[in-house]
């Protein structure tokens, strides 16, 4: 190994050290590859620095702040309750997003991963480049493993700055602003849009199809909805943004909604209508690796592009922009790598929104089902839950979609409390092959959330004993 004008030489490069990236080069180093993960940023990616890890912090803050103040029905009363911001983003900082990267860079030096920060750039398919702050270093490679993730798009009229911000910028806000306008109603935008209402910000929703949270039935995100009108969240559908002018203090936000320009005015504006993938700067023409129009990488069923010792997981490839996939991916591609036989199979790809309540879905939805005559459909309300309704959270249900020749589960949805983690039952029972009756043979404790599954699963089986 020698350093200089000479190449370095690397068995496996994995470029990204987010939650596809790191878990790739952990398990490349777990299959006996010499392994370097390179990252230009974040250790622990977009994840667990400025996404899923601290948006879920702000969550938990906004829970405990809301119901400090409202437990009357409990028989607890309190005093003043009062909000100190910037404890929230100090613990939020240092006790969860600092442990976890802290921890990832343990992990990788516990699997002797060599990690180098810079940007890398290719040179050819088994030579790259890696810029750094005190210069660059060539390194040669066999097998590299693309995990550069994605970053938010911005809009026309709404450059990010001070006032106008992306998700990281939402995430870090110094006080919790009076007025917050989010543009885009997914799962970003719904979760943080529900975070700080719930921290006091008198919150404005514009989206420009018909409802939020697309990408979940109908019925869950009205649950949703239903929340976010209770903290007083107006919520603005098939509204087109136009225009964000800055006035040093407060942003002007003009719109659009069936063909009348309005305007808002706000202390903060956080645009969260998409993510792009991060391609466009690895050099990959120069490789000649297949890119659709989105920027998206294409790869086979072991995520290897059309470069045979080059792969590609997570955020750059198809499908949604989920952590939990991109791990998954990085698995699949690190043990490809050593000659494994795997392939990516996405039959029950779970996803979550972490919002009031909690919505969460797994293999096919009840829209996919709506018009199959093959399918049925068995919901479970949680109004008959006794743990639910000792948690006082009794909005929302658990669905069961099975095969009507057989009952095999072949979808499920949950919405209330705990939906993040009963969802993973559900996930297990379709990639197992399950039918209704083996879930509702499994004894479940009592009294739990996880008993719905149980009623669901016999409502499905035709022998309800809570329906």
């Amino acid at each position: 190994m020698v350093v200089g004008d000479f190449a370095i030489e690397l068995d496996t490069v994995v470029i990204g050290a987010g939650p596809g990236g790191y878990v790739a080069a952990i398990r490349a180093a777990e299959m006996g590859q010499k392994v370097a993960v390179i990252e230009r940023k974040y250790v622990g990616g977009v994840c667990l620095n400025v996404g899923c890890i601290p948006s879920k912090a702000l969550i938990t803050a906004g829970h405990r702040y809301l119901e400090a103040m409202h437990s009357e029905v409990f028989g607890v009363n309190t005093g003043e309750v009062s909000l100190d911001f910037e404890k929230t983003q100090n613990w939020k900082q240092t006790q969860v997003v600092d442990k976890l990267t802290n921890g990832v860079r343990f992990l990788l030096k516990k699997h002797k991963v060599e990690l180098i920060e810079g940007e890398a750039f290719f040179v050819d398919e088994h030579t790259l480049r890696v810029i750094h702050e005190n210069g660059a270093q060539t390194y040669s490679f066999n097998n590299a493993i693309l995990a550069t993730g994605s970053r938010p798009i911005e809009i026309p009229g709404f450059k990010f700055e001070k006032n106008v911000v992306d998700s990281t910028g939402a995430l870090n806000f110094t006080q919790v602003p009076e007025r917050f306008v989010v543009i885009g109603g997914g799962v970003i935008g719904s979760e943080l849009g529900m975070a700080y209402a719930r921290l006091g910000s008198k919150v404005t929703i514009l989206e420009g199809t018909d409802r939020i949270l697309g990408p979940f039935d109908k019925d869950m995100g009205d649950l949703v909805v239903k929340e976010l009108e209770k903290l007083n969240v107006d919520i603005v559908t098939n509204a087109r943004a136009k225009e964000a002018i800055n006035n040093d203090d407060e942003v002007t936000v003009v719109y659009e909604v069936d063909g009348k320009e309005k305007q808002i005015v706000a202390d903060k504006v956080l645009v969260a209508v998409g993510r792009k993938p991060n391609t466009d700067e690895l050099g990959l023409d120069i490789l000649e690796i297949d890119i659709d129009e989105r920027g998206l990488v294409k790869v086979d069923e072991q995520c290897r592009t059309n470069i045979e010792n080059i792969y590609a997981i997570g955020d750059i490839i198809p499908g949604p922009a989920l952590a939990h996939k991109a791990s998954y991916e990085g698995k699949i591609a690190a043990e490809a790598i050593s000659g494994k036989p795997v392939a990516i199979d996405y039959k029950a790809l779970p996803a979550v929104a972490y919002t009031d309540p909690e919505i969460a879905t797994t293999g096919i939805s009840a829209t996919e089902a709506k018009n199959d005559d093959s399918l049925i459909v068995t919901k479970f309300s949680l109004t008959a839950n006794g743990r639910a309704l000792s948690l006082n959270e009794t909005e929302g249900f658990v669905r069961l979609i099975c095969r009507k020749e057989d009952r095999i589960i072949v979808g499920a949805q949950v919405a209330g409390p705990g939906a993040s983690d009963l969802i993973s039952e559900l996930t297990l029972a379709i990639e197992c092959s399950l039918d209704a009756e083996d879930l509702a043979l499994t004894i479940h404790p009592h009294p739990s959330l996880s008993e719905a599954i149980m009623d669901c699963a016999e409502a499905a089986t035709g022998l309800p004993i809570h329906m």
